[in-house]
């Protein structure tokens, strides 16, 4: 196989002098065209790794902290604490104050976030590069001066959230609570993995303030933290930097590594929950396998391929093909500590999981005896190489690489051996594994059930154990102590201030056009080896107008072009684009119909071939069509016992209207899905896909000639003259209204507020202002909504409203997910706050905080590949200069205060709201009719239920 890397050319040197308390230990260099992340490694005084990639390719800079701390260091009982602090740390330090993190670093052109798992907690901030030393205070701020401003008020308002999120993510969400039920059936008692790392609701209920104190004294000293900078920075600048801010830092108690005992099961472990928000029941199998780098991690990653990825493996083919199961699939998942592998099969309504399990056991007798083959590792090897270049596409993606290596592996320059490890698998090694972890072992056996009446592929054998020995190492938190860290000589309090800021090019562009009406943007990207192409053929969804009683079609022809063609098989024609770990796809939303194409470039030509095939040949096979259309229709009514999905569905008929096509799903509804043939899916093809309606966007690291000298395909496609249909005018609500469906015994409510605009999307003028406007009502984290429903009352994981237009009117939205104790008092503060901004407008403080964060993030903006094609598109789409960013900047820095004020006064209406819940009617409809609106029950269609049919929302009625 011939491979894209070289032998690396690295320079480590290890030295014991820097800058004052600094020690440079490690620096790699990097020759032309090789895969590595060059950088350079400094230990502080106090034990903090620094990790520096210099990359100056865009004005960016990206700040990465990753502590070495996960659920993994939690207490039995006092489980979640990680991901606590990665809220609490977000709620001011010593010097920040509250909610100004978010604020500070969005005002800089930034973006930030941090994430938790079992093994680390990591917080990021990706800014211009002039605002380095503003990321650095801010992170060090919170390394050694949190604890002087954690509150109970803080911690109870947190806490609020961090259950909402648990609720949001997993209690009222499909098939959520699985991964619970897994982690406490398949390890020990007591052991780090057991829980997960959202924690258990009572252990935060019995959490305490000092309890969280403690936590934070044990694991968060700068000697069990990794600082990784990267972006266009100079590494002396940042050594200096960061021993000024974190260099007087104390460090924390020592953290030793963690070494257990490999987790084993004697027998299988039968287990089964009921969800009442499935369609679906599930049948999941789970078996202990081995940490992450372990040697035996990539062949069993390569295994879980074989058997559970794409159309020839064994369960898509058992399952997927043959129409027994809309979804199946295998994973295998390592952690520093264990590893899991998966099998995963969501059956059609009508079959028994007990069947389920006789098949799934089946699959893997079938495998033991046919083995691996050549080509099985060829293609499998292809795709991870190509996934694990495209990982590099951004300066975050390589600083986050860096990290974690220089945690979990071997050293931060890891990157080669990571690689090399997974193309060296041979076949022998996949048997080996797949013999020692998974054939004729036991497993953990899971079902997952829609409701009382589905029988579990077994009676339940095990439940997970609630009380006994821990007989796992505890950590010591006694005699922990806060010490303010001293010795500064100059003001923390003193926000830094940033370089100039930096001149940011927007990419360069060509164009083109083709005979046929396809018109063609491109631009080169160099910094890995890729080429991407994006074609959308204007219409999607909005040609099921012509037909609105066969609404659907659209998505349904979209999804047959992913099946057979005139020369290979559906799943022939999958394989032939693993072998060169290319993407050709095809999906349709409202508007447009998409194919896209993604390869490594040295496999461009026959990646091309293979899209040429697809989009020009579709087979139209009739036993795809059945498959297809099933797994549209089954998905469809899947879609109605998830109340997030629901809320979008009801919301989209109360704003269009049942005479406009947007008010139906793209997926359709179930009588206009049974409805359609494969002959309406030929015809529609036929008909619509047109280079006239056409527009190609290409970035990747190729130049202009050489690409457009391989479309001959794309400029020979024959025009159709198709045209997209006019839609029909929307007709406001008369007055607003709380539109209720009933979801029994939610946790949560989803919550839709809005009503239809007469704005259509235009990049600089009364569209793109309204944006402004919004932005600090609702566009931002420490938007007006957001910080009184998440941060001030802890009642949702987060609230937002937005404006979306396209050249068809769109709808002012605003959105959450609301605890379902507070369903009525989040509608009232929702209406308030949109009233109060619409009447009393914006104020200065907002005005600069809106002219300087939209106004600095441009440096962010063309990074990556996505960014460049997104940027492309809009160019394109709406035929605009590129000037138009100009403009734009202009317009942030130049729009008055009173031209936002009649903007909301203008655009947030005081009347003619649909206001949508979805929870607990019985709980909710009393506290709703206080509000003094009127209140109409519906169904999860959307169809309103007359008053002698409440309580049954099953009800036919019309709209």
């Amino acid at each position: 196989m011939k491979r894209i890397i070289t032998t690396l050319f690295v320079s480590l040197v290890f030295v014991s002098i820097g800058f004052g308390q600094t020690k440079l230990i490690e620096k790699v260099t990097q020759s032309d065209g090789e895969l590595v992340i060059p950088y350079e490694k400094y230990i502080l005084d106090n034990g903090l790794t620094l990790i520096i990639h210099e990359d100056d390719s865009d004005p960016l800079v990206h700040v990465d902290v990753t502590y070495h701390v996960g659920s993994a260091r939690e207490e039995l009982g006092k489980s979640g604490f990680a991901h606590f602090f990665e809220h609490m740390m977000f709620q001011g330090s010593e010097n920040i104050a509250d909610e100004e993190h978010f604020k500070i670093v969005s005002e800089s052109g930034g973006t930030l976030n941090g994430t938790t798992n079992r093994d680390r907690t990591n917080y990021f901030e990706t800014l211009p590069s002039n605002q380095l030393e503003i990321a650095l205070w801010l992170e060090a701020d919170r390394m050694g001066f949190l604890l002087p401003a954690v509150t109970q008020q803080k911690f109870e308002v947190q806490r609020s959230t961090v259950k909402n999120e648990k609720q949001q993510n997993y209690d009222n969400r499909a098939y959520g609570l699985y991964s619970e039920l897994n982690a406490a059936s398949l390890y020990p008692y007591g052991h780090p993995y057991s829980w997960l790392t959202i924690g258990k609701l009572e252990d935060l209920d019995r959490a305490n303030l000092e309890d969280l104190k403690n936590f934070f004294l044990r694991w968060y000293g700068p000697n069990n933290a990794v600082l990784t900078v990267g972006g266009d920075v100079n590494p002396e600048e940042v050594v200096a930097l960061v021993e000024k801010y974190f260099g007087v830092i104390p460090s924390g108690p020592e953290v030793e590594e963690m070494e257990l005992e490999p987790v084993t099961i004697e027998e299988d472990r039968y287990v089964s929950y009921v969800d009442n928000n499935i369609r679906f029941p599930a049948l999941i199998f789970t078996y202990p396998t081995v940490p992450r780098f372990h040697e035996d991690e990539a062949p069993l990653d390569f295994l879980a391929q074989i058997l559970g990825t794409g159309r020839s493996s064994y369960f898509f083919q058992k399952f997927v093909q043959t129409q027994k199961a809309i979804q199946a699939f295998a994973g295998n998942s390592s952690s520093e500590l264990a590893g899991e592998f998966s099998m995963f099969v969501l059956p059609y309504p009508g079959q028994t999981l007990a069947g389920f399990e006789t098949e799934m056991r089946g699959i893997l007798e079938q495998f033991a005896e046919d083995g691996v083959s050549d080509e099985d590792l060829m293609k499998i090897k292809a795709s991870y190489e190509s996934s694990f270049i495209n990982r590099l596409a951004n300066v975050s993606g390589k600083v986050s690489q860096l990290a974690s290596y220089e945690i979990f592996a071997e050293s931060a320059n890891f990157i080669e051996s990571d690689l090399q490890r997974y193309l060296d698998v041979t076949k022998e090694d996949i048997m080996r594994v797949f013999n020692k972890y998974v054939y004729q072992q036991p497993a953990v056996v899971q079902s997952v059930l829609p409701n009382e009446d589905t029988e579990p592929a077994k009676p339940d054998s095990y439940t997970p154990p609630t009380e006994g020995e821990n007989p796992y190492p505890q950590a010591d938190y006694t005699g922990l102590q806060y010490e303010r860290p001293t010795g500064d000589d100059f003001d923390r309090s003193e926000k830094p201030e940033p370089k100039t800021a930096p001149l940011v090019q927007v990419p360069e562009f060509w164009k083109d056009s083709f005979n046929n009406g396809i018109e063609v943007i491109g631009t080169n990207y160099n910094e890995i080896p890729i080429v991407t192409l994006q074609l959308s053929i204007q219409g999607g969804h909005r040609m099921n107008a012509y037909e609105p009683d066969k609404a659907g079609l659209a998505s349904l022809t979209a999804s047959m072009l992913n099946e057979s063609t005139e020369n290979y098989t559906a799943e022939e024609i999958q394989e032939e684009l693993r072998k060169t770990a290319s993407t050709v796809r095809v999906s349709s939303g409202n508007s447009s119909t998409t194919v896209y194409i993604s390869t490594l470039k040295k496999n461009l030509d026959r990646t091309l071939e293979l899209a040429e095939e697809i989009m020009m040949r579709p087979g139209f096979d009739e036993s795809d069509f059945s498959r297809v259309k099933m797994q549209q229709l089954e998905g469809l009514r899947s879609s109605y016992q998830n109340p997030a999905s629901v809320a979008g569905m009801v919301y989209n008929r109360l704003l269009y209207g049942d005479e406009h096509i947007y008010s139906v799903s793209s997926s359709g509804l179930e009588e206009t899905i049974e409805r359609i043939s494969l002959d309406d899916v030929k015809t529609f093809y036929e008909k619509y896909y047109d280079p006239q309606l056409s527009e190609l966007v290409i970035v990747g690291d190729i130049e202009e000639d050489e690409i457009l000298s391989k479309l001959d395909f794309l400029r020979e496609w024959e025009p159709k003259d198709a045209e997209v249909p006019d839609l029909p005018e929307v007709e406001p609500a008369e007055n607003t209204k709380i539109y209720l469906v009933d979801k029994k015994g939610a946790p949560q409510s989803q919550i839709r507020i809005g009503y239809m605009t007469d704005l259509t999307f235009d990049a600089t003028g009364e569209y793109y202002k309204t944006g402004l406007m919004n932005y600090v009502l609702g566009g931002a984290f420490n938007s007006r909504i957001n910080l009184n429903l998440r941060e001030d009352k802890g009642w949702t994981y987060g609230a937002r409203t937005y404006f979306t237009a396209s050249d068809e009117p769109g709808p002012f939205t605003a959105a959450a997910g609301i605890k379902a104790a507070a369903t009525d008092s989040a509608v009232y503060e929702f209406m308030k706050e949109i009233t109060e901004y619409r009447e009393g407008g914006i104020t200065e403080e907002e005005l600069e905080f809106m002219r300087n964060s939209i106004g600095q993030r441009d440096a962010r903006e063309y990074e990556a590949p996505y960014q460049k094609a997104g940027f492309l598109r809009q160019i394109i789409r709406y035929d605009l200069d590129e000037s138009f960013v100009d403009e734009q900047a202009y317009i942030i820095q130049t729009i008055s205060q009173e031209e936002i004020n009649d903007l909301a006064k203008k655009h947030l209406q005081p009347e003619g709201f649909y206001i949508l819940v979805v929870g607990d009617a019985e709980s909710h409809r009393e506290n709703l009719e206080a509000l003094g609106y009127e209140v109409i029950a519906v169904t999860e269609k959307g169809d309103i239920i007359s008053e002698y049919e409440e309580g049954n929302t099953s009800g036919e009625g019309e709209q």
